[in-house]
């Protein structure tokens, strides 16, 4: 059916840093790329979107879920790691894998 549940992992892209390239003369950072955790949710929040998506839309989708990261709503595992903090920082090559974890326990319904 096409209306099954897709996967639970948002693959991101990840941009290379040309500039941190060309500063340090250092191919590996064309290999590697050193990005913050905060960027890589807004990458995810473009992709899950889509590009058609409005702007606007993109826009509250990215605030949303950076304040909700802020606010310890939930935690991201990147690549098998898991990260609380938007300041941290996350090396990826080519695309992230990223899985979203609660960080609080939802009720079951009532009867």
């Amino acid at each position: 059916m096409l209306s099954a549940k897709r996967g639970g992992v948002i693959r991101v892209p990840v941009p290379i840093d040309v500039g941190t390239i060309a500063e340090t003369a250092s191919c590996a950072f064309a290999l590697a790329t050193p990005i913050r955790i905060d960027r890589l949710l807004a990458l995810a929040v473009l992709e899950a979107l889509g590009s058609r998506a409005p702007q606007d839309k993109r826009d509250r989708g990215i605030r949303r879920t950076l304040a909700e990261f802020a606010a310890g709503s939930f935690v991201v595992d990147v690549n098998g790691r898991i990260y609380d903090r938007p300041d941290d920082v996350v090396v990826c090559s080519d695309v992230a894998s990223l899985r979203f974890f609660s960080t609080t326990r939802e009720r079951a319904p009532a009867l």
